[in-house]
């Protein structure tokens, strides 16, 4: 409660009621306020300083009905117990769905000045709590959005961060002559990029719990292609897919292996020259994502797994395992294709 008296204003038309409301509640240690009329009541409840007010039905010229219709679109107007004289349970409905927070009807005796007093401190103590909850609720959102910011801002350091990282290490293929560890250093900033356009997805998304999968495999492609050129690799990648919302940790190996299959079908698919190379994202009717790397070039010869058994096969298995699935290699007259489907725990959202 706060340290001065509580100011109830009471609306009624009847002089004589109002000073006996006056008196009641002033024993209880309540500053009672009267106005006479529904327009003198609006006009007091605007200038504030009211904490509770205490409505009568009948107004005269008007209705306490008009009065509950006209503060329920104020914001913050301060509660309101409905009194009236008739008995009907229909007037106290329709005051309630109104906005009033209690109702009393009007009796000769002790009974109005305790039904009265106990409508008008439950009014004043649900204000209160209402009051608090909202303040807890606006509290809440704002640590909410502040730690959205610094998310944000997060995720933009460490992408700024990786991309020159990626930079650097491909300013050092530029100047290696061994043709071998140049393709090992593109390798490098393309894992290095697949990371990095993650947190860039991240930075720029209103949910970071999420990543538009498509979207970010898009960029991932692109930016691929474009490394391998940059270490006399010309690979020609075709993407098509449908947008997806996926986990962000999820969408951490997804592109990891995407990075390793794709640099693996551009070192070893055409070794004659360059060939179409194919990512292909989509939804199955059961809600899992397919997604399919595929090529038209030497294919593998059957004999064993087609993981390699290379850093690069390490990585595709290691992320396929934390997806919790496998990659299937198909055999093909002509060419590879990999698939992998990843079904969600729960639908990200």
């Amino acid at each position: 409660m706060p340290h001065r008296p509580l100011t109830v204003l009471y609306i009624d038309d009847d002089v004589a009621l109002g000073r006996l409301v006056q008196r009641i509640l002033a024993r209880k240690g309540y500053a009672v306020e009267h106005v006479g009329d529904a327009e003198a009541g609006l006009a007091r409840i605007a200038e504030g300083g009211i904490d509770a007010v205490i409505l009568d039905h009948d107004l005269g010229t008007s209705s306490g009905l008009e009065v509950l219709a006209r503060l329920a679109g104020s914001e913050g107007a301060p509660p309101v117990v409905y009194v009236t004289a008739s008995s009907e349970l229909a007037i106290a409905v329709q005051a309630l769905k109104a906005g009033a927070v209690d109702y009393v009807v009007k009796t000769i005796g002790e009974d109005f000045e305790v039904l009265l007093t106990a409508a008008l401190e439950q009014s004043v103590e649900r204000a209160r709590l209402l009051r608090a909850k909202e303040e807890a609720e606006r509290e809440v959102r704002d640590a909410r959005d502040r730690a959205i910011v610094l998310l944000a801002e997060v995720n933009h350091r460490v992408a700024n961060s990786l991309a020159l990282v990626s930079s650097l290490v491909r300013m050092q293929a530029a100047s290696v002559q061994d043709a071998g560890a140049r393709a090992a250093l593109a390798e490098t900033q393309a894992r290095i990029t697949a990371i990095g356009n993650l947190h860039r997805s991240l930075y720029t998304s209103d949910d970071v719990r999420t990543v538009d999968l498509a979207a970010y495999l898009e960029t991932l492609v692109r930016e691929l292609g474009h490394s391998m050129s940059a270490a006399g690799r010309t690979p020609d990648i075709r993407f098509e897919a449908v947008p997806i919302l996926m986990k962000t940790d999820k969408a951490v190996s997804i592109g990891m292996i995407v990075t390793e299959l794709v640099t693996n079908a551009i070192k070893y698919a055409y070794p004659e020259g360059t060939g179409e190379i194919r990512v292909s994202l989509a939804r199955e009717p059961d809600g899992a994502t397919l997604l399919v790397v595929a090529d038209d070039g030497v294919g593998w010869s059957g004999q064993g797994p087609a993981t390699g058994t290379g850093l690069g096969g390490k990585i595709v298995g290691a992320m396929a395992r934390s997806l919790g699935t496998s990659i299937d290699y198909a055999r093909q007259a002509q060419g590879t294709r990999v698939t992998i489907r990843i079904v969600e725990d729960e639908p990200a959202a």
